[in-house]
């Protein structure tokens, strides 16, 4: 329900690394989400946590990548990248003392891979004395029967 529930000081002043404050002590994300198509952000939104984020927060294509990393890296995501931008510059400049980013991501699919990428470059491009960690999922023909995944990677 984006209220704190424990009791340590210090824990309550860390928040704001990862959380902006909102009205009646709540606690919404700094984080920006981001993928080609409609269809995961609506189920993150309808699921449990998915009025935790800023609805602002949500951008997303029409289209998709189709498992296809010049899709997200030179089409399908070179037309929302900017829109990403926006987001995560309001973001940016909401903060007392920017000090990084941390990125999750797959490495298997167009979004991730692809428009990955390229919106790591771009973020180091704009903030480039900004540390950056990255988080990236690497494909596994165990958990996924994607043929074009390896590729990707």
């Amino acid at each position: 329900n984006g209220v704190y529930n424990g009791s340590s000081d210090l824990q309550l002043e860390r928040l704001s690394v990862y959380f902006n404050e909102a009205s009646g002590n709540k606690y919404v994300p700094r984080a920006v989400l981001v993928d080609l198509e409609p269809g995961t952000m609506d189920a993150v939104r309808a699921g449990p946590f998915g009025q935790l984020f800023r609805p602002d927060n949500f951008v997303f294509g029409q289209s998709g990548a189709g498992n296809n990393w010049a899709k997200g890296h030179y089409t399908e995501g070179a037309e929302l990248v900017d829109q990403v931008l926006d987001v995560v510059r309001r973001e940016a400049e909401s903060c007392d003392c920017l000090q990084g980013f941390q990125i999750t991501h797959s490495l298997g699919g167009g979004t991730g891979a692809g428009m990955g990428t390229l919106l790591i470059s771009k973020i180091r491009e704009e903030f480039p004395d900004r540390m950056m960690a990255t988080f990236s999922v690497v494909p596994s023909p165990k958990v996924s029967d994607t043929v074009a995944e390896p590729y990707n990677a």
